[in-house]
């Protein structure tokens, strides 16, 4: 087992934190390993807004300077961090950054709910700036939510990239209930995800 570390797993739209989510999972398994886990409810998971989950992010990546902090983030969280990093924070950088299957710029405009989150403009160096090693992008090849897959929408170019065939969205209904690959990226940041 590894030193402990502090993590933070961030949800997707209508996501209210279920038993059988690999993210459920994960914060359990951390837990249990002796790490500092915040899996947090994120305001309105069914009709959200970019404000409130950004200042729930915000005060959730609050942290004394050079305390280690781990984000993973799913879904809709993925764009709210993009977010977050194009606007700045005193928080940033934290040490990982981990975003799993972001939906589509045109999913989100095709959402009425969910139009606020259509990601930001500009280039992708503030994302590289809000993590001290080089972001990570995990997305299926097939997913639902994001076709052509996140890899060819999020600049691949600035993250280093795991493509898993058959994914879908990497979420329940894809039969993400437990994810080892994801529990061994905790210890080890070199860890390549996969399928499992």
């Amino acid at each position: 087992m590894s030193a402990p570390r502090r993590f933070l797993i961030l949800h997707g739209w209508e996501n209210h934190r279920p038993v059988g989510h690999w993210q459920h999972w994960l914060a359990g398994r951390l837990t249990a390993d002796g790490h500092e886990v915040a899996y947090p409810q994120l305001p309105e998971p069914d009709r959200p807004t970019l404000k409130d989950w950004l200042a729930a992010i915000e005060k959730l990546i609050e942290r004394p300077p050079g305390q280690d902090l781990a984000v993973i983030a799913h879904s809709l969280s993925c764009v709210a961090w993009l977010h977050l990093a194009a606007q700045g924070s005193v928080h940033l950088p934290v040490t990982r950054v981990l975003l799993v299957a972001p939906p589509s710029p045109a999913f989100l405009a095709g959402t009425p709910v969910l139009r606020g989150f259509g990601p930001p403009g500009g280039g992708y160096d503030a994302v590289r700036a809000s993590s001290l090693a080089v972001p990570r992008l995990v997305c299926g090849d097939d997913d639902p939510y994001c076709r052509p897959p996140a890899d060819e929408l999020y600049a691949a170019a600035a993250f280093d990239v795991d493509r898993i065939p058959g994914a879908g969205h990497l979420d329940m209904t894809a039969g993400y209930g437990r994810w080892r690959s994801v529990r061994r990226w905790c210890d080890d940041p070199g860890e390549r995800l996969t399928a499992d």
